[in-house]
């Protein structure tokens, strides 16, 4: 579960992380009538959960309160990535000397939390050089111990006071990393000014949805969903809505993210994706294809490899909703594993597209978005 910043931020308040003074509002209706909370000189930031936000103009200072309601009406009314604007959070402004990147992720490949820190404060993690990023395994069973912090000191050269505040930033920031079963804690910048403070200028927090039973504090700060994903997960059905016009389903979720990869690089958009997961139940396979339907995608994608789910399953559930409800989109199916033959017999014989490979797969996808 991926929290808000202005969320985040309040649970760096509890962890004793400082970060700047402010307020968030959900509407400029409260802006307007609690103008006055607001800092005369700051900066408005518009939450939502997806990074990039800076870029397509979703943080703006402004030197007035007069400039910052424009500068709010301006921001709320922004589409960021396709999503809009829960609301907006008004922060004083800090002059930086420095900023630095900190964090602490979940690295599954080595099974085991990791420290990230980083002279280049303020931009993309993702775009720091390897020999500007600072990177230490930190052993559950150790937990973060003083000779790591020590090291990562040595690596960014904070002087005094600044080094010794970085340091007892991540000593909080492990202990809230592991106190709400975090996958990712990150601070991009944290601020060191010239007085040798540190501020967590941003923050960001993902929790595991699957220990949220431990955390009560943590209720009411589920994160946004549409009224679809919000049915599909009540059904057991993982369902993102995204900007394009194709529908995916698929079984798992390495073979579905590599559908949606296949699809965007023959310039295919795709708008909604859906992940059957494993189930040999045609009334669950009926249940997704519903979902989708109401998604309204101009095509739809069926990419099934059958182990546990079998593909003449898929196909009886596939036909139980073409004969029962129609499809609203045309379907395109490839399906392969377990009664693989069977499955695609029965969807031609339905009049369904069903294929051997997902190149063909796309081919007929791209073929039928062409003739729209």
């Amino acid at each position: 579960m991926r929290l808000y910043e202005f969320q985040a931020k309040a649970l760096f308040r509890r962890y004793s992380i400082p970060v700047p003074g402010g307020s968030y509002f959900e509407s400029l209706e409260d802006v307007r009538r609690h103008v006055n909370d607001i800092p005369v000189l700051g900066v408005v930031k518009a939450q939502v959960l997806t990074g990039g936000r800076d870029k397509a103009g979703g943080v703006r200072s402004y030197h007035s309160r007069e400039e910052a309601l424009k500068k709010a009406e301006d921001v709320l009314n922004l589409r960021i990535k396709g999503m809009e604007v829960k609301g907006l959070l008004f922060e004083e402004f800090i002059e930086a000397e420095r900023e630095i990147y900190l964090g602490i992720a979940l690295d599954r490949r080595v099974g085991m939390p990791v420290l990230f820190a980083s002279v280049e404060g303020g931009v993309d993690i993702e775009e720091v050089p390897e020999n500007r990023l600072f990177r230490r395994e930190i052993p559950p069973m150790l937990g973060l111990r003083e000779f790591m912090l020590r090291e990562m000191g040595y690596f960014l050269s904070l002087p005094g006071k600044s080094g010794e505040e970085v340091s007892e930033i991540a000593r909080r920031l492990y202990s809230l990393y592991t106190g709400t079963d975090a996958e990712l804690v990150e601070i991009n910048p944290l601020m060191v000014l010239e007085n040798g403070e540190v501020v967590a200028a941003d923050a960001k927090l993902t929790v595991d949805s699957d220990a949220l039973f431990r955390h009560p504090e943590l209720a009411g700060m589920e994160e946004e969903m549409t009224e679809l994903e919000r049915a599909a997960r009540e059904k057991g059905i993982a369902f993102v809505q995204l900007e394009g016009d194709v529908g995916v389903i698929a079984n798992g979720a390495g073979l579905t993210m590599a559908t949606l990869d296949i699809l965007s690089a023959e310039g295919i958009t795709p708008g909604v994706f859906l992940d059957l997961g494993g189930t040999n139940d045609p009334a669950q396979i009926m249940t997704a294809l519903r979902l989708m339907k109401r998604a309204k995608p101009s095509v739809i994608l069926l990419n099934i490899f059958g182990g546990m789910t079998r593909c003449d399953t898929v196909a009886e559930g596939v036909i139980g909703v073409l004969e029962n409800d129609g499809l609203n989109a045309p379907l395109v199916a490839r399906i392969r594993g377990r009664n693989e033959r069977k499955g695609r017999e029965m969807l031609r014989e339905a009049g369904i597209t069903a294929v051997d490979t997902i190149e063909e797969a796309v081919k007929a996808v791209a073929a039928l978005e062409q003739g729209r």
